[in-house]
C-alpha cells in the first residue's frame, strides 16, 4: 500500500461523503458546501490521475463558478424548509439492498476488466495536448458549445424577466 493509494482512498471517501451529506442535509447552504467538498475531492483524484489541467478546471469552473451561481440562485429564490420526509423502513431496506447489489455488480465488472498496456506518453505536456486537440481538431464544436451556452443564458434571462413582470 503506497501513498498514492492512501490519498485515493481518502479523496474518494471524501467525495462520497460530500454526496451523501448533500442528499441528507436540510439547509440548502449546507448542501451547497457539501457539493463543494465533492468537487474539490474529485479535483484531487484528477491530480492523482496526472490530469492537472482537468483538476484546475474542476476547481475553477465547478468549485468556483457553478457554486457561486448556485449560491445566487439560493439567495434569489424563496425556499421554505419543510420536513415532509416520513421514515419508511421497508423503503430504506430496499434502497440499501439495491445499493449493495449495484456496488457488487460494478465491482465485479471492474474486477474483470482489462485495459491492455498503458499509454506511455500520456503524462507528457498534458495541457499542450489538450489545447492542440481542442483548437486544431475540434474548434467548430468548441465554438458551437459556446453559442449554445450563450443562447441558454439569454433564455434564462427572458424567462426570469417574464416571471418578474407577472408578479407585479
Amino acid at each position: 500500500m503506497n501513498g498514492e493509494f492512501i490519498a485515493f482512498l481518502i479523496l474518494s471517501f471524501t467525495a462520497i461523503l460530500g454526496g451523501i451529506l448533500m442528499l441528507n442535509l436540510k439547509k440548502v447552504v449546507h448542501m451547497l458546501l457539501s457539493v463543494v467538498l465533492t468537487f474539490v475531492s474529485l479535483a484531487g483524484i484528477y491530480v492523482l490521475l496526472s490530469a492537472e489541467f482537468v483538476a484546475v478546471v474542476q476547481i475553477l469552473i465547478y468549485s468556483g463558478a457553478v457554486t457561486i451561481i448556485l449560491a445566487f440562485g439560493i439567495m434569489l429564490t424563496k425556499h421554505t424548509a419543510r420536513d415532509e420526509r416520513t421514515s419508511n423502513r421497508l423503503r430504506a431496506a430496499l434502497v440499501g439492498v439495491g445499493v449493495l447489489v449495484f456496488f457488487f455488480t460494478v465491482y465485479g465488472a471492474i474486477d474483470n476488466l482489462f485495459f491492455g498496456p498503458g499509454a506511455e506518453g500520456l503524462h507528457v505536456e498534458n495541457t499542450q495536448q489538450i489545447g492542440e486537440r481542442i483548437f486544431a481538431h475540434y474548434v467548430i464544436p468548441f465554438e458551437l458549445v459556446s453559442i449554445v451556452l450563450l443562447v441558454a443564458l439569454m433564455g434564462a434571462i427572458v424567462l426570469a424577466r417574464k416571471e418578474g413582470e407577472e408578479n407585479k
